[in-house]
């Protein structure tokens, strides 16, 4: 691998920091504990998980740079000429969950591959993008939350950000369920049409990222909240433990591809219940939240 894919470690390394320490000064009262880990068959990782703070419940934020001379059938068989090349594979990923109800889940990833075969290069490209998982949705979050999604994208053409923002709204979608997992943002893959000005985006992806979520934070965290509220933000976990142990690519590649189970399930929240048959009250604030789990043209609807 060339100087290019260790210009992306470097950044993602330095982003992992940067991350944890504005979510350690968000919360106030915890820090990460950091738990470092080797794969048998080739790189490894870092992984930083937040518990019991003040603000989150339990936030990850994890590095992993692995590699390995074969890939997943899942993986060959919608890209025939990976087969039997070599691969590595570089990337940060984090999923919070705030104790308050109020506060939006939220879930943002950033990664390269490369994949090799004697010596030469077969494929490479970025992926990533965040989402915001609410429970109590407010206009004025989501429409910050796009706004800055919208900003970001800006100086990669003006199709960037309707075309990232739609492909969240189809991936980020609980097919079972019928419904998204929350309100969107930024979904790519496979980005490979110039490595610099691929990387400049992946870089302002993984940039905006706080900027987007620290003013949610600092608006919600302390809103008043009661055991109605905790039982539904605890029945909507289980939506995000749905989508992520049956929809997630991620998930799956990593546990195909022989990952560090501890740590791709990082995302799992720390508390969740499932209840038969639960429907809210009508006219609740509970019910209102179904309006708001389609796809849906925030910028128009609510700017």
């Amino acid at each position: 691998m060339d100087s290019d894919f260790d210009a992306v470690r470097d950044y993602l390394t330095g982003l992992q920091d940067r991350l944890c320490a504005a979510i350690e000064r968000a919360d106030g009262a915890a820090r990460f504990a950091e738990d470092m880990w080797t794969r048998a068959e080739g790189g490894g990782g870092r992984t930083r998980v937040l518990r019991e703070g003040a603000v989150f419940e339990q936030a990850g934020v994890g590095f992993s740079d692995v590699s390995g001379t074969r890939l997943p059938p899942a993986a060959t068989a919608a890209r025939p000429e990976l087969a039997g090349a070599s691969w590595r594979a570089v990337g940060v990923s984090l999923v919070f969950h705030p104790r308050n109800p109020h506060l939006p889940t939220t879930h943002a990833n950033v990664r390269h591959f490369r994949a090799e075969r004697e010596g030469e290069t077969v494929a490479w490209w970025f992926g990533g993008g965040f989402d915001l998982t609410p429970f109590y949705p407010v206009d004025e979050d989501i429409l910050h939350w796009h706004r800055t999604a919208q900003a970001l994208c800006a100086p990669f053409g003006a199709e960037r950000y309707p075309a990232h923002k739609r492909w969240c709204d189809e991936y980020f979608f609980l097919k079972h369920r019928g419904e998204t997992r929350g309100v969107g943002g930024l979904f790519f893959d496979d980005l490979h049409e110039d490595f610099a000005t691929d990387f400049a985006y992946l870089r302002a992806v993984g940039d905006g990222f706080l900027d987007a979520y620290l003013p949610i934070v600092d608006r919600r965290r302390d809103a008043p909240y009661g055991e109605r509220e905790r039982a539904f933000q605890l029945y909507r976990r289980g939506r995000y433990v749905e989508f992520n142990l049956v929809w997630d690519r991620g998930t799956l590649f990593g546990l195909q591809s022989g990952g560090r189970s501890e740590s791709i399930l990082m995302s799992l929240p720390p508390l969740v219940r499932w209840e038969y048959g639960y429907a809210p009250e009508p006219d609740s604030a509970e019910a209102r939240l179904q309006d708001y789990l389609r796809p849906r043209d925030w910028l128009r609807e609510l700017g």
